[in-house]
């Protein structure tokens, strides 16, 4: 029997967040899960407004306007906040690209 995790969500809200979002990533801490969407360009612009004053803000910027779901936890405890923050970066990842010289 699989452990439940406060915050975790239903397959089928999870599904809906897919459709809505793409991509959905899950961030769990001592039995607690927070659902994050990967960032869209006006996330991204947004916080990298933020990054000028303070790299922490930037994560704090793409962390917040992505949650889409998980427990409240990560809203609230600072200890659950910023360990969840440690992964931000990854939701980040972009593609490579290569330039070609016409």
């Amino acid at each position: 029997m699989e452990k439940q995790l406060t915050g975790q969500a239903t397959p089928e809200q999870i599904e809906q967040w897919k459709k809505d979002h793409g991509a959905v990533y899950a961030v769990e801490v001592d039995g607690h899960v927070c659902y994050l969407r990967k960032p869209d360009r006006a996330v991204m612009a947004c916080a990298s407004v933020a990054l000028k004053d303070s790299p922490f803000q930037y994560l704090e910027e793409i962390f917040n306007n992505c949650k889409v779901g998980g427990s409240d936890i990560f809203d609230t405890n600072d200890d659950y906040f910023f360990a969840a923050l440690q992964h931000v970066n990854a939701l980040v990842e972009l593609k490579k690209a290569d330039i070609v010289k016409l």
